[in-house]
C-alpha cells in the first residue's frame, strides 16, 4: 500500500506527461561545461599570438640586409620574414616583417650577403581554431542537451510515440455523481465500476470480474465526459484523458506506439481510469476501402485491440470511452473482453432538464420571477450542454443590460435565440415586404389552432432571425420520443400555411415557402418509404448507404423496381396533395383570422401564444397533462 501510494504522489512514477522543470541542481554539469567553453573562447580571445619580435617595414629590413646586419631569417609561407639583426654595438635583437609583393631577387641578396636562411609555416592562431570548431562544440552541446530533456520526458519533438494522455487535475473539488443531473440509470452501471476500483475483493472472492471496458453512447453535448470524470471522483483514482484523434499522426506507427504506451502509463498508475474520448476517431470499421489495408487508422486500432485483450482485471485500470456514432465502431471492439458494456447516454426528459437547469442556475443570480419549470418545458429537445449555454446567454443578456439580477426575460431571448436565431433587427424590410411576411408567418400560426394533433404555438414573429425573415415556433407541452401519422399529416399542413396564406392573398408564392414545401415533402416522403404510414403497405424502400469514414449519408439505394417507384411518387403526391387541400379550407374557412394575425404582426411584429389567443377570442390554453409527466 505504501508503495502504491509513492507511485501516486510521483509524478516520473505514475506516469505523469508533464515535462520537468529547468532547474540549475538537474542541469549543474550542462551550466558547467557551457562556463568553461566560454572562459577558454574569452582567454585565447585577449591572448597575444603574434611573435615576440619587433616587427619592421620591408623597406628598412632591405637596408639592413644591404648593410650586412641581417644574422639569419626564416620565411614563413612565402609571405612573412623572421630573423636576427646585429646591430653595430654587437647585440641582436629579433624582428619581424611582411613581404608586400613577390621578391624574386630576395633568395640572390641573402646569399650574397651570407644570410643563414631557412622555410617554415606560420604558426596557427589558437582563436582561429576555437572560432572553427565552435560551432560544431555548439551543435554537440544542443544535441546532448535535447537528449537529456527527452530522457526526462520533457521534449515532445522526439516522443511520437508517447502517449498525449493528460493527468486530470480538479484541485480540491472533485465531480461526483451529484454533480450529474438525471442519467439515473447510467450512474446506475458506472456505479458497478466504482465499487470495484474502491473494493476489488468484493468481486473477485465470488468469481466476478467487472467488466474491462465501459462505451458510453449518447449524442453530442448528453454529459458523457462528465460521467466519466465523476467515475473517477467517486473513485478517488488517477483519471487520464486522451482523444481518439491524438492516437492519429502523420507517421507511420505512432499511433500504435501511442496505444502501448497509454497502457503502460495506465499500468504504471493503477488503480485509475483511462478516458479516451470521441472513440470513432479511431475504431471505425476496418477494411472500410477507406485508406487501403496498411491504413495508420487500422493499425492504431489493432494494436488498441491487442492490449484490451491482455488487460487484467487485477490490474486495477478500467477502460473508458465515449462516441456519438456506436454504429461505425469495429465489432471486435464491442466484443466481450473488451468493451463489453455500453452505458446509453441519453437526452435529459423534463424531469432532469429541470434538474440540470437548477444547476447551472444556481451559479448566477437570478430574480424570484424566474419560472426554472416553465423554461425546462420549453426546452425539448435539449442537451445538458445546450441547458449549459442558455443559462450562459441569459448571464449575458442580463450583463448588457447592466442588471444585477438575471430576470425571465433575459431566458426567453437566449431560447429564442438559440431555437430560432439572432433577432436582426438592424435589418430593415419594406412595408410591402414585411406585410408578405405577416401573412405568410399568419398562415402557420393559424394552422396551429385548428389541426387537431399538432403542437401549441408558443411565438411567432416577423422580426428576422437567422436566415429567415420571420419564424412560427410551436413547443410540445410534453417530451415526445414517437410520433403518430395524425401529428405528421398536422405538421404538412402547418408547413403548407404559408404558401397557401401567399397564394390567398398575393395569388404567387415566394422564395420563401422554400424550407417549408422541403419539410412537407421529405416528412411525406419517410411517411412512404420508411414508417408505412401509406397505401402501398408497412414496406421499407431504399436503404441508405452510409461510407464508414465518411460518417454521413451520401446516397439512397434503390432496391425496388420501376413500377414500385411510381407507385411511391403517386402515394407521396396523394400525401400532399390532400394536406394542401385542407390546409385551403381551413384558411379560406377562417380568413378574417388570418387576417387579423397578420395585421397584428404589421404592427407589433411578435405575438405569443396569448396574444394570439386575444386576437382570436379563443379561450387560454389548458395542459393536457400536469407539468412532469412524460409522454410513453
Amino acid at each position: 500500500m505504501n508503495s502504491q501510494q509513492n507511485n501516486q504522489n510521483d509524478p516520473n512514477k505514475n506516469g505523469d506527461p508533464s515535462p520537468p522543470r529547468f532547474s540549475l541542481k538537474n542541469n549543474r554539469f550542462a551550466l558547467l561545461f557551457l562556463f568553461i567553453v566560454l572562459g577558454m573562447f574569452l582567454v585565447l580571445l585577449f591572448s597575444d599570438t603574434r611573435s615576440p619580435g619587433q616587427e619592421i617595414p620591408y623597406s628598412q629590413f632591405l637596408g639592413h640586409l644591404a648593410a650586412g646586419e641581417i644574422e639569419s631569417v626564416k620565411i614563413l609561407d612565402q609571405s612573412q620574414i623572421e630573423g636576427t639583426l646585429r646591430g653595430r654595438s654587437g647585440d641582436e635583437r629579433v624582428f619581424i616583417t611582411t613581404i608586400p609583393y613577390f621578391d624574386a631577387e630576395l633568395m640572390v641578396q641573402l646569399r650574397e650577403q651570407g644570410v643563414r636562411f631557412s622555410g617554415g609555416a606560420r604558426p596557427i592562431s589558437p582563436l582561429r581554431v576555437i572560432l572553427e570548431f565552435l560551432p560544431w562544440v555548439i551543435i554537440f552541446f544542443f544535441i546532448w542537451f535535447m537528449f537529456r530533456q527527452v530522457q526526462g520526458g520533457g521534449n515532445k519533438a522526439f516522443a511520437f510515440g508517447k502517449s498525449r494522455a493528460k493527468k486530470f487535475q480538479e484541485g480540491g473539488h472533485k465531480t461526483t455523481f451529484a454533480d450529474v443531473a438525471g442519467q439515473k440509470e447510467a450512474k446506475y452501471e458506472l456505479q458497478e465500476v466504482v465499487e470495484f476500483l474502491k473494493n476489488p475483493g468484493k468481486f473477485t472472492k465470488i468469481g466476478a470480474k467487472i467488466p474491462k471496458g465501459v462505451l458510453l453512447v449518447g449524442m453530442p453535448g448528453t454529459g458523457k465526459t462528465l460521467l466519466a470524470k465523476a467515475c473517477a471522483g467517486e473513485a478517488n483514482v488517477n483519471f487520464f484523458h486522451m482523444s481518439g484523434s491524438d492516437f492519429v499522426e502523420m507517421f507511420v506507427g505512432v499511433g500504435a506506439s501511442r496505444v502501448r504506451d497509454l497502457f503502460e502509463q495506465g499500468r504504471r498508475s493503477a488503480p485509475c481510469i483511462l478516458f479516451i474520448d470521441e472513440l470513432d476517431a479511431v475504431g471505425r470499421t476496418r477494411g472500410a476501402g477507406y485508406g487501403g489495408g496498411h491504413d495508420e487508422r487500422e493499425q492504431t486500432l489493432n494494436q488498441m485491440l491487442v492490449e484490451m485483450d491482455g488487460f487484467d482485471t487485477k490490474d486495477g485500470v478500467i477502460m473508458l470511452a465515449a462516441t456519438n456514432r456506436p454504429d461505425v465502431l469495429d465489432p471486435a471492439l464491442l466484443r466481450p473482453g473488451r468493451f463489453d458494456r455500453q452505458v446509453v447516454v441519453d437526452m435529459p426528459d423534463l424531469e432532469e432538464r429541470d434538474a440540470i437547469l437548477r444547476i447551472h442556475i444556481a451559479k448566477v443570480p437570478i430574480a424570484a420571477s424566474v419560472d426554472v419549470s416553465r423554461l425546462a418545458r420549453a426546452t425539448p429537445g435539449s442537451s445538458g450542454a445546450d441547458l449549459a449555454n442558455l443559462v450562459n446567454e441569459a448571464a449575458l443578456y442580463a450583463a448588457r443590460k447592466d442588471r444585477d439580477l438575471v430576470e425571465m426575460e433575459d431566458f426567453e431571448e437566449a431560447r429564442d435565440k438559440l431555437l430560432m436565431g439572432v433577432a436582426r433587427k438592424s435589418k430593415i424590410l419594406s412595408i410591402e415586404e414585411k406585410r408578405k411576411t405577416a401573412y405568410h408567418e399568419g398562415g402557420h400560426a393559424l394552422m396551429h389552432y385548428y389541426c387537431e394533433h399538432s403542437d401549441p404555438l408558443h411565438k411567432v414573429t416577423v422580426v428576422p432571425r437567422g436566415r429567415a425573415l420571420g419564424v412560427a415556433m410551436s413547443l410540445p407541452e410534453r417530451d415526445a420520443y414517437s410520433r403518430g401519422k395524425g401529428w405528421l399529416l398536422d405538421r404538412i399542413k402547418i408547413a403548407y400555411g404559408g404558401y397557401v396564406a401567399e397564394e390567398m392573398f398575393y395569388e404567387e408564392t415566394t422564395t420563401g415557402t422554400q424550407n417549408d414545401l422541403q419539410q412537407a415533402t421529405e416528412l411525406a416522403r419517410r411517411m412512404v418509404t420508411d414508417w408505412g404510414m401509406s397505401e402501398i403497405g408497412p414496406i421499407a424502400y431504399g436503404q441508405e448507404d452510409e461510407p464508414i469514414f465518411l460518417g454521413k449519408e451520401i446516397a439512397r439505394h434503390k432496391d425496388y423496381s420501376e413500377h414500385t417507384a411510381q407507385e411511391i411518387d403517386r402515394e407521396i403526391g396523394s400525401i400532399l396533395n390532400s394536406c394542401l387541400s385542407e390546409t385551403r379550407r381551413l384558411l379560406e374557412k377562417h380568413r378574417e383570422e388570418l387576417i387579423c394575425i397578420a395585421e397584428a404582426l404589421v404592427e407589433r411584429e411578435t405575438l405569443s401564444d396569448l396574444d394570439v389567443r386575444e386576437l382570436l377570442g379563443l379561450p387560454e390554453r389548458v395542459a393536457s397533462r400536469p407539468a412532469g409527466d412524460v409522454a410513453e
